[in-house]
C-alpha cells in the first residue's frame, strides 16, 4: 500500500572544492524537512553546464535521518535532473535497500516544488508491513 507525505524544507548548497573535473561542479547539500516526514539530510551533488543560460544538470546522493510516520531511521535519496530550453526534468528516487531502524524496505519517490523560492515536498512511498 502506498503512502504519502507532504511537507516543506529549507536547503542550503555549498561549493566544496576541489572540483572533480574541468566544467564540473561540487557542491554539500544539507536540508531542514519538516512535516510528515521531520529530518535532516546530508549529500553532496556534481553538476554540469551553464545554469545561467538555462541549460544543466546535477546528479546528487544525501541520506535522510529523522522520523516518518512514527518511524525513525534513514534512508538515502538519489538525484537526477536536467534543464533545457523545454524545461526541468528531475527525479528523486529513494534508493533500494538504502532503509535503516524502523524505515528498512522503503521505497519510493520524493518530489521537489519550488514556488516562490519556497522549498516543498510530496513523497510517495511502501513500507514492509
Amino acid at each position: 500500500m502506498s503512502h504519502h507525505a507532504h511537507g516543506t524544507f529549507t536547503v542550503n548548497v555549498q561549493p566544496l572544492t576541489p572540483a572533480p573535473a574541468e566544467g564540473l561542479g561540487r557542491f554539500s547539500i544539507d536540508k531542514q524537512i519538516h512535516g510528515d516526514l521531520e529530518a535532516t539530510t546530508k549529500g553532496e551533488m556534481f553538476s554540469a553546464g551553464d545554469p545561467q543560460q538555462g541549460a544543466a544538470g546535477y546528479v546528487a546522493i544525501e541520506v535522510v535521518t529523522g522520523t516518518l510516520a512514527g518511524r525513525r531511521g534513514t534512508f538515502a535519496l538519489q538525484h537526477s535532473a536536467t534543464m533545457d530550453q523545454n524545461g526541468l526534468k528531475m527525479t528523486v528516487t529513494i534508493v533500494p535497500g538504502s532503509g535503516t531502524g524502523e524505515l528498512k524496505g522503503i521505497a519510493g519517490t520524493f518530489t521537489i516544488h519550488i514556488e516562490n523560492g519556497q522549498h516543498s515536498y510530496d513523497l510517495e512511498y511502501t513500507l514492509p508491513a
